[in-house]
């Protein structure tokens, strides 16, 4: 038994990390160029002006995808290439290249997913205070309206944004990743209502241009998972999973219940509330219904999970994994489970669909004396977490689609190119592409809709 007629699979990638063409067509410097091109900030001082020439090499993407049998592709648009200002006139050649991006993705069949912000702000808006401004909401929204009206008649699926809890956690507190900055929540839990805002203002945007689109907001984070199924165990893992306990500044951004329940129930929760209510901007309660209005499915984007059992102080308490517990090449644990309490979780509390927009793993891939490049370990990975959402979709959640992370490998942010999460090998000097063993793995899921797994 597979999954449900009419099930999304696709792959993923986002802007910055694939296209290249960092400084070329029109294009405005984002925040990603800038931090980047910044000494020690990225591993190995890499940086993504080049990355996989997908800006260039994209007929070639495309037609792999085709050759694959690969029914959606999930990409971001670069905000600095279609308005090299953030704002006001746009950049033709920029919005050309989604175009033709997207013709050849229909021509081929493929449904395209659009991404409006993967990470990469326009560097002049980080100028101006970047999320911390006020305006941000109203500027995002007007590009939003840009990308709907040149795309809506031809693209059908939205998400407003990727994953606000790296926008604002590792960008805005931890400083890890662009624009690099370490900040209290005074300053930070603005940012995080002025990307709900946003988000809101978007889809009132999009859905006056394109009515029939379907629109979608990302999270991420890892999913809690019962150290047992006992009843108690599972209610302290779903506790565990929504609850924000205390006001570290760097455990509230990874919450779920923080960025997911303004979106899909119209507030905030009552814990979050009583931690970081005094900073939230006066009058944020008139924004709620702005902020909740109705999305067609919630998306996230999971690779892992923590373990957790009923006790402690909040009456749950995280459980170690064991000791040799397998883990991936960049160190994050191997844990199918997450496909399975992840979604299940979710769809208890916001009852709609679950779409994962991003699952996947780093390995340590090369191309082999042959000249294949052989992934067993993420073929074993791909197949124990699918089996896992297809387990979560029996037991009656409404699973949506599943995209793998990433189509291509590609620069991994502020890891460089160390790390490859790639179903496709690029070769970076000669920008070779090579299908892995997986990819043609994923593929045969993809025919048989997951009946064989």
């Amino acid at each position: 038994m597979g999954f449900r007629d009419g099930f999304v699979w696709g792959a993923a990638t986002a802007s910055y990390q694939v296209e290249g063409a960092a400084f070329e067509g029109g294009k405005g410097r984002s925040i990603w160029d800038d931090f980047s091109h910044t000494p020690g900030k990225v591993y190995g001082d890499h940086n993504a002006d080049v990355s996989c020439d997908h800006y260039h090499r994209f007929r070639e993407d495309v037609a792999l995808m085709k050759a694959l049998g690969m029914p959606a592709y999930r990409f971001s648009v670069s905000w600095p290439r279609v308005l090299p200002e953030g704002v006001g006139e746009a950049n033709e050649e920029g919005l050309r290249f989604y175009d033709e991006l997207i013709d050849t993705l229909l021509e081929s069949g493929i449904r395209p997913l659009v991404t409006l912000y993967h990470w990469d702000l326009p560097s002049a808006l980080q100028k101006r205070g970047g999320w911390a401004n006020p305006e941000s909401p109203r500027w995002f929204a007007d590009y939003a309206a840009l990308v709907a009206k040149r795309f809506g008649a031809r693209v059908s699926d939205y998400f407003t944004f990727n994953e606000p809890q790296c926008v604002v956690g590792l960008g805005n507190v931890m400083g890890v990743m662009a624009p690099g900055l370490v900040l209290p929540p005074r300053d930070t839990i603005p940012m995080s209502h002025h990307i709900h805002v946003a988000h809101g203002q978007a889809v009132e945007r999009i859905r006056e241009i394109a009515p029939n689109a379907r629109i979608g907001f990302v999270g991420c984070g890892p999913a809690a998972i019962p150290a047992s199924e006992l009843p108690a165990d599972v209610e302290a893992a779903r506790q565990a999973y929504f609850a924000m306990p205390t006001a570290d500044p760097a455990e509230w951004v990874w919450s779920a219940s923080w960025w997911a329940d303004p979106v899909m129930l119209g507030r905030y929760p009552e814990d979050g509330l009583t931690h970081f209510g005094q900073y939230l901007p006066r009058g944020f309660e008139k924004q709620l219904a702005v902020i909740g209005q109705q999305t067609d499915y919630y998306a996230h984007n999971y690779y892992q999970g923590d373990l957790y059992r009923a006790g402690g102080a909040h009456g749950f308490e995280s459980v170690p994994w064991p000791a040799g517990h397998p883990r991936t090449a960049n160190d994050w644990a191997m844990s199918p489970d997450t496909l399975y309490w992840g979604p299940r979780f979710l769809y208890e509390r916001y009852k709609s669909p679950i779409f994962i927009t991003e699952n996947g793993m780093s390995a340590h891939d090369w191309v082999s004396l042959d000249g294949q490049v052989h992934d067993p370990q993420r073929i074993d990975y791909l197949h124990r977490y699918l089996l896992a959402l297809r387990r979560a979709a029996q037991d009656g959640v409404d699973v949506y689609g599943y995209l793998a992370w990433s189509l291509l490998d590609n620069f991994e942010w502020h890891c460089g190119y160390r790390e490859r999460f790639g179903l496709v090998h690029v070769d970076y000097r000669t920008l070779v592409r090579t299908p892995k063993d997986s990819a043609r793995w994923y593929a045969q899921v993809i025919r048989e809709n997951g009946a064989g797994l």
